[in-house]
Order: structure tokens, then C-alpha cells, then sequence
């Protein structure tokens, strides 16, 4: 493990640590677009789709750990029955914090026994709208509080590129499963970056929509902030493009303007404003920074206009955003009998999840002025957007680290401290409630991904998926099957 004084450092040993699943089976490279094309034209039966998924999962989820729980014969029971939706019997996991129908949430804790749940959550239900198999159920780290998918006491989720490092979070179960090919898309949610880091630390597309653009599950109404956003990791734009299609025709939330169906770059020529350093005050290491400096290049290659912009909120934002995490700890500790399950146990949460609930506690009397600053983020955010068409970032403050080096078995302080400056772009656009997307753009020494952040203003996710299709043709994604 990494001394505390350093971020991670980069192996460039690889041999034998690369893992995926694709093959000459009926999936071959598809992706859940080019799946679900071969179910409606009979090409291949949706039990047969999730039979060779199955099978994809077995050969390799050993090594990557991103499944939590099995649904295979539940699944291939009603697959063939999966007849509506864009995506109707493309196999899919549901991470493991969102009621899926008979299934349990186990929210990545041990300080939860859950139960099968009496009926699908409500973004579920949106969801499984689109016609999707569940297999399972995929892996978080507990209660999606920490940045790597880790646990105390049991096996990490394993990064498929790289089993030696983190597939990031929190659904990082999910993004493991997308990257190493066992599923073409997978169900994410994101509270303050964990649909967009575990995408960037596998390879992948995660797109964290506008506050309002789904139906908002159970625990996202009952914020005083509503920081959560639902959402997919996916190998390709065209399948995240169709998957917020679809969602609007189970649901459109007639303050937004719809996204629509996007299938290709946008024409307009847009001025792109790029920050490189975060408000923590803690430089952007050379490799993020240097994908993040082509990427503008690419861009002004296209015709945009790239300048830089001075950080635009306040550094006070981060503490704000942390103790509203800590928060939400406090609430899950105190409460988690009546909010999570009968059976909860407190005594059995990790150092993180401790510590965090204690933080809150120390600034308890703090509440009313964080809140206050958190929902006024919306229209600092806002006004970012009179000048500029979109916001290119860093996704995250370094590369993605070794398993260990987040490990909720450290002392909270060195895990926080770490936390704190790994994480530092992708809060924002959860408190002011703003689309944001992951695309990998770039890739270390050994191979491990890197990617860029795109945001827009609210509303825009149309702007975002034009750009990530015209950079996703000009340079197309790296294959983890050209690897090994």
C-alpha cells in the first residue's frame, strides 16, 4: 500500500492482470443497442443473450468481484418475456442499493440483512421500463460513501483492466462488469461522482443527468439537497444516448427540456471553458492533467473554443459538501432500522461510514448555513453558463489507485484526507444538480484509463452526448480485449 504522504504510484507489470469475458459467443463486442437489435429481428433469442452473459459472468467474476448477488434463474425464467422497451432483453445488473422485486439491498454493509423487497423501487420500475433481464444484483462499497469499491473484512471489486487497482464507486461493482464484457450496460447512481469515477477508472461512458430528469427514488425525496442522480456505465454514447431516450418515455419531467434522441455530433461550434485544478487547493497530477490538456486540442481541433476558466466556486464548497457526506452517514446511522432494515446493525459499519457520522456531529450546528450554500450552488453553477456552452475538467484529481490505498480499514482521518483530494471535481454538479459526463480520453503508463468531465448547463444532456459521440468518432475508445 502507498505511504500517506503520496498518491498512488503507477506498476507497469501487467502480465496476467488484465480480465474480460468477450469471445466468439452470440454477445461478441456488442454493445446493448446492437444486442437488443438482434433480439427484435431474431437473430438470437433473449435467453439465449442471457444465457452466454451468464456464462461471461462465471469466467471471470472471480477475479473482478462485481456481482453481490446472483438472479440467473429468475432471469432466464422471464427473459424471452422481456418483450418491451429500446433495450427488451438485454441482460443488465441493478446495483445493490435500489429495490429490484424479490431481490435484497444489502447497500455494500455488513450492518445490513436485507429482505427481499416486497416491490421494485421506484426508479427501478423506470428502469426495468426499458425491458432489461436483471442477473443480479452488483456491488458497492458501504452505502456508497466511499470512492473505491471496497470493503472491511472481504474482497474488493477488482478493476477489470488492472486487478491490482480500484474500479472506483461507488458502482463500482457495475462498472467492472460493463468493462470486463459481461454486460453491455449496467445500472449506476451517483451522489457525488459514483456514476462518473467508477466509469473513469474502467474505461467507460457514465453520464450523471440534471436533477429531475428521472423519477427520483425513495431516499433522493427525502434530501433536504437531493444530491442523487440514477443512471447507467455503458462501453459506448450511443448506448447511454439511448438509454435517457428511453427513460423519457416511461417519464419526462416537463420543467427540462427533453433530451431526445441523440445519435450523432451536434454542428454548433461551442465555447468550452477547461479548469485543470480543483477549489481543494491540491494540483492535478501531470498524467490527468495532460489527457485532460489533449482532449481541449481535440476539441479545438473540431472548431470549438477552449480558454481557461478560473475556478468558479468558492473553496468553502468542499468542507460544505462534506459535512453535508457526513450527514448523510448520521442520518443512516441513527435511523437505519426505519430507513434501511428491521435489522440493522450500527455497530457493524466501517471506519468511513463511522467517522463521517462523527464529522457531522462535530458540525452539527453548522446545518442550517451548509444548506443554505449547497442549494445556492445551483445558481453559482448557473451563472458559469452565460459564458460558456460546457465545462471540460478532470473527472478526478489523480489517477486511479491501488486496492488499499481507499480501504475503509484505515484510520478515518487518512482515509478522509485521501478521499478529500481524489475526489474534487465531481461534487459540484451533485449539489447544483447539473448534468456531467465521463469519457475516457486517455490511459497510463500501464493502461489504466483516464478520463475527462464534461458539464453543461441544466438541461443540457443533449449538448453533452453530442460532444462525447464527436470525440468518441475521432477518438474512438480503447477495446480491454486488445489488451490480452
Amino acid at each position: 500500500m502507498p505511504s500517506p504522504e503520496k498518491t498512488p504510484s503507477t506498476k507497469t507489470d501487467t502480465a496476467g492482470k488484465t480480465v474480460h469475458a468477450f469471445g466468439n459467443d452470440v454477445l461478441g463486442d456488442l454493445d446493448a443497442v446492437g444486442m437488443a437489435e438482434l433480439i427484435r429481428t431474431g437473430q438470437a433469442s433473449a435467453h439465449e443473450i442471457s444465457t452466454a452473459a451468464i456464462a461471461r459472468a462465471n469466467s471471470v467474476n472471480a477475479r473482478i468481484n462485481g456481482i453481490q448477488l446472483e438472479n440467473y434463474v429468475d432471469a432466464l425464467q422471464g427473459a424471452n418475456r422481456r418483450t418491451l422497451g429500446i433495450f427488451a432483453g438485454v441482460p443488465t445488473f441493478v446495483k445493490d442499493n435500489t429495490d429490484v422485486q424479490g431481490l435484497p439491498s444489502n447497500h455494500g454493509s455488513l450492518a445490513v440483512n436485507g429482505r427481499p423487497a416486497k416491490a421494485d423501487s421506484a426508479f427501478a420500475r423506470q428502469y426495468l421500463d426499458q425491458g432489461f433481464v436483471v442477473l443480479g444484483k452488483s456491488t458497492l462499497p458501504e452505502f456508497g460513501f466511499n470512492a473505491s469499491t471496497e470493503f472491511a473484512g472481504r474482497a474488493p471489486t477488482r478493476n477489470p483492466w488492472h486487478t491490482d487497482y480500484s474500479a472506483g464507486a461507488s458502482s463500482g461493482g457495475s462498472a467492472a462488469l460493463v468493462a470486463a464484457g459481461v454486460v453491455p450496460i449496467a445500472h449506476a447512481n451517483d451522489g457525488g461522482g459514483s456514476i462518473r469515477i467508477p466509469a473513469a477508472c474502467c474505461g467507460l461512458v457514465g453520464l450523471k443527468p440534471t436533477r429531475g430528469r428521472h423519477i427520483d427514488g425513495e431516499a433522493a425525496r427525502s434530501l433536504p439537497v437531493n444530491i442523487l442522480s440514477e443512471g447507467v456505465v455503458t462501453r459506448s454514447v450511443r448506448d447511454t444516448a439511448h438509454f435517457y431516450a428511453g427513460m423519457e418515455k416511461s417519464f419526462r419531467n416537463p420543467k427540462l427540456k427533453p433530451v431526445g434522441l441523440v445519435e450523432g455530433p451536434g454542428k454548433k461550434r461551442l465555447n468550452i471553458g477547461i479548469v485543470l485544478d480543483s477549489i481543494t487547493g491540491h494540483a492535478t497530477d501531470a498524467d490527468t492533467r495532460a489527457t485532460v490538456e489533449a482532449t481541449a486540442a481535440l476539441l479545438e481541433g473540431m472548431g470549438h473554443h477552449v480558454s481557461p476558466l478560473p475556478m468558479p466556486i468558492k473553496p468553502g464548497f468542499a468542507d460544505d459538501f462534506s459535512i453535508y457526506w457526513g450527514m448523510m452517514s448520521f442520518l443512516v446511522s441513527t435511523f437505519g432500522r426505519k430507513v434501511v432494515s428491521p435489522d440493522f446493525d450500527a455497530s457493524r459499519l466501517d471506519n468511513l461510514s463511522r467517522g463521517l457520522s462523527s464529522l457531522y456531529k462535530k458540525n452539527f450546528h453548522k446545518t442550517p448555513f451548509v444548506l443554505y450554500r449547497l442549494k445556492k450552488s445551483y445558481d453559482d453553477y448557473a451563472r458559469i453558463f452565460r459564458q460558456y456552452d460546457v465545462l471540460l475538467t478532470p473527472v478526478l484529481a489523480h489517477t486511479t489507485p491501488e486496492l488499499g490505498y481507499l480501504s475503509p480499514e484505515l484510520p478515518f482521518e487518512q482515509l478522509f484526507d485521501r478521499l478529500t483530494k481524489y475526489v474534487s471535481f465531481t461534487p459540484l454538479n451533485n449539489a447544483a444538480g447539473s448534468p456531467a459526463i465521463s469519457l475516457p480520453m486517455g490511459a497510463t503508463a500501464n493502461g489504466l484509463p483516464i478520463a475527462i468531465q464534461l458539464s453543461a448547463g441544466h438541461g443540457d444532456e443533449r449538448t453533452l452526448l453530442e460532444l462525447a459521440f464527436a470525440l468518441e468518432q475521432v477518438q474512438p475508445w480503447r477495446r480491454i480485449q486488445d489488451r490480452v
